[in-house]
């Protein structure tokens, strides 16, 4: 990773008032779910869908997601506490009840939890976020604030702007020429500003630190005592082969999920199995043949029951 963190800056939204715990509202229109405030995209919600919000931050709430979806569509798993995955080329509906009316839909590739099931469906469960200003809350719409329109807004101008954590403290950012900045306080030359942007953060990379990567894993360690590494996370130097799809025959991944073909460069050159999220597809088809890539990864399983190479599930990629 680069040493400066360079931030395309994004001008900051009015925000709602925040809802209070447990508080029911109704979605006013079609939104987004998402798996985290601004997070990977899990499905949709319809207009008029209800629910209680658990937690609020910022312009956005959780809640606990619930609805029937035929089972067709889901695959078992054991990921992330979760145990079905939406397995659909092209997603599946949620529902009221089984065969019951349609209240959203659900991206491929959305981990869920199993509560109950009957013949041909299942329902399930999980927490997601949405965006607050769809939702109508029990005593009333969320509003924009009514100071939104007071905030102070300066430029970086021509040359950027360096951001510090304090005057004269440590770089935090820079900011590109003619970003937009939100002033909150001033102190003589220097001006306290805040600061939104992107950063790639998937919901899987919670809880990594480089102390918890084993250095010492190699493949050929692994797959020799398949089950005792599951969940542990390694850092290899991988040969990139293609970009593939699983086939069912492949039960450690749901039919359809996206993995890197890949093997080891070191010792016995061990074929790897690197299961990556669906929307990091795209991204990913730029890799050359051939080309040595350090995959940081969790452990799926040590010995795929096919083939019986280790899986990953990739948390880092850096190219040589």
């Amino acid at each position: 990773m680069k040493d400066s963190l360079f931030l395309g800056l994004i001008c900051i939204m009015a925000v709602g008032p925040i809802p209070a715990l447990g508080q029911a509202g109704v979605v006013g229109a079609t939104e987004n779910i998402r798996a985290t405030p601004n997070g990977v995209l899990l499905g949709r919600l319809e207009a008029g869908f209800e629910l209680a919000s658990t937690e609020a931050r910022g312009d956005w709430i959780q809640f606990t997601l619930e609805g029937w979806v035929w089972d067709r569509s889901l695959q078992t798993v054991n990921r992330q506490g979760f145990s079905l995955v939406v397995s659909a080329p092209d997603g599946e509906n949620l529902r009221t009840a089984p065969s019951g009316d349609i209240v959203g839909s659900l991206e491929e590739g959305t981990l869920l939890e199993e509560v109950d099931r009957t013949t041909g469906w299942i329902f399930v469960r999980r927490v997601v976020w949405i965006w607050a200003s769809s939702v109508e809350l029990a005593d009333s719409p969320v509003e924009p604030s009514a100071n939104a329109g007071t905030a102070v807004w300066r430029s970086t101008g021509p040359s950027g702007a360096t951001i510090l954590t304090a005057p004269d403290g440590d770089t935090l950012a820079h900011a590109f020429p003619g970003s937009e900045v939100r002033m909150l306080a001033r102190e003589g030359n220097w001006a306290r500003v805040q600061v939104e942007g992107w950063t790639w953060l998937p919901e899987a990379d919670e809880g990594f630190g480089e102390d918890a990567v084993e250095t010492g894993l190699t493949p050929e360690t692994v797959v020799t005592v398949d089950g005792e590494y599951s969940g542990r996370v390694v850092q290899w130097e991988l040969q990139f082969i293609s970009i593939e799809s699983a086939e069912s025959v492949r039960t450690d991944f749901y039919e359809g999920e996206p993995f890197l073909l890949m093997r080891s460069v070191d010792g016995q050159e061990i074929f790897v199995y690197v299961a990556i999220p669906p929307e990091r597809k795209a991204e990913l088809s730029g890799l050359s043949p051939l080309e040595t890539i350090r995959v940081t990864g969790r452990i799926r399983t040590g010995a795929a029951s096919l083939t019986g190479s280790p899986i990953l599930d990739l948390l880092e990629l850096i190219r040589r």
